[in-house]
């Protein structure tokens, strides 16, 4: 069983960075504040990131269930979201997405997201109100911190002023950056766990099979233990680089975790913590080149 525990859909991209648009201009391109990015696997040419796309890829790699959470550059995507919801509701839980300026909506969704590295004011403990809301509702909070421990002390200090909210801490903790090992020590608390969405972008530069990966998720491991980390892929902007299913089975073909520690990471653990139901089961299929 392998759950995706960070990806991201989106029917039109209408996204801010440092105040400037984020938008898609076809070929799977986007104007990201001013400068023009590869923002999808150049094949999906009408910028269309959809659920049908992913569910796809989703089959073909095996990959059961996805959790889809949000981030300011795609623009609010809640609407969509819970047509897809509504539409594919054994596969996927869905966050919405936390703003500044606006009502926050829970209504329909399993879980919010707080793009906390992006926001105005990063002492998190001026949301308290937002993390007691989440917790009162029995929702996850799906949360990207800035880099290194910027917010790791605040996180510490709501993590223990609400002790049943459920928290999953994307980005592998901002791995390659200094002082990263403090985001992953708030996971030795009983409801906080930590997904790897984006640790191949984050090892990119030194690409598949990604060794710095697997020993980063090792160190993380040793410090809150391989029941608190799961698999994400960041889906789909690492997948200009490589294919889906290269975003987790290089986990796979690793020596260096053992096959206990790859079930937990790969889908267990994202099974128990995020609640979902039942899954399909997969076969996998043959590709043209075996």
């Amino acid at each position: 069983m392998i759950i995706d525990a960070h990806v991201h859909l989106w029917e039109s991209q209408n996204g801010i960075v440092h105040g400037k648009r984020v938008y898609g201009i076809g070929g799977g391109r986007s104007n990201f504040g001013g400068e023009i990015r590869q923002m999808l696997p150049p094949y999906m040419i009408d910028n269309r990131n959809t659920a049908e796309i992913l569910i796809s890829n989703m089959d073909y790699a095996c990959v059961a269930g996805a959790v889809v959470t949000q981030e300011y550059i795609d623009g609010n995507q809640n609407e969509y979201l819970l047509k897809v919801k509504e539409k594919y509701h054994d596969r996927f839980k869905i966050c919405s997405l936390y703003e500044e300026e606006g009502n926050l909506v829970t209504k329909g969704f399993d879980g919010v997201k707080i793009c906390a590295g992006r926001l105005e004011n990063k002492d998190l403990t001026k949301l308290s109100s937002v993390f007691e809301r989440i917790e009162k509702e029995n929702k996850f909070l799906s949360i990207d911190l800035a880099d290194g421990d910027l917010q790791a002390a605040s996180m510490r200090e709501m993590i223990e002023q609400f002790p049943n909210l459920k928290v999953a801490i994307g980005h592998f903790g901002m791995v390659t950056t200094n002082n990263w090992k403090e985001q992953i020590r708030l996971a030795r608390y009983k409801n906080v766990y930590i997904e790897s969405g984006g640790i191949t972008w984050m090892f990119h530069h030194e690409f598949y099979p990604y060794k710095g990966a697997i020993k980063a998720i090792k160190e993380a491991a040793d410090i809150c233990g391989m029941e608190k980390l799961m698999w994400g892929s960041d889906y789909p902007r690492t997948m200009t680089a490589i294919t889906y299913k290269m975003s987790y089975d290089f986990i796979l073909k690793s020596n260096e975790l053992n096959e206990k520690e790859k079930k937990m990471f790969l889908g267990e653990t994202a099974y128990r913590f995020y609640g979902f139901g039942n899954l399909p089961v997969f076969n996998p299929i043959k590709n043209m080149v075996e």
